[in-house]
């Protein structure tokens, strides 16, 4: 099938290179798939974040807690210029991360995402974690 740019088939494939990219521990090609006013609605925060170089600074304390985190996409589709997906995490939790000293343990957590895609980039993203489930087994 060939896909359009700026269709959802597009759309999906884009926000599923960057979670491949993610995998590969490669911030830089992910940071390269954003838009450079991207925006981060984290469910946790009040307010927006703004910017990759937020995006990347983020990533790479999650990383630093969790440096073999990986993300297994459940579920991905997409409509218009929006692309939902619901993800597991996984990985071991051998640094500081959150406050909580390195555990050893095997973490593992579903979030919810969605992604506003405009001109072959990601805009905006929408990140609604288990952060819950995370801390439970983080402390």
């Amino acid at each position: 099938m060939t896909t359009h740019p700026g269709s959802p088939e597009a759309n999906v494939a884009l926000v599923r290179t960057g979670f491949e990219t993610l995998n590969a521990g490669d911030f830089d090609a992910c940071v390269a798939l954003l838009a450079p006013d991207f925006i981060i609605h984290l469910a946790e925060l009040p307010e927006p974040l703004f910017g990759p170089e937020v995006w990347r600074e983020g990533f790479a304390v999650i990383k630093r807690g969790i440096p073999d985190l990986h993300a297994e996409v459940d579920e991905i589709f997409g409509a218009g210029d929006r692309v939902a997906v619901r993800v597991t995490l996984r990985g071991t939790h051998t640094g500081e991360y959150l406050g909580f000293a390195p555990t050893g343990r095997t973490v593992r957590y579903v979030s919810h995402e969605f992604y506003r895609v405009a001109d072959g980039l990601i805009a905006e993203e929408w990140i609604c974690s288990d952060t819950a489930t995370l801390l439970r087994q983080l402390g």
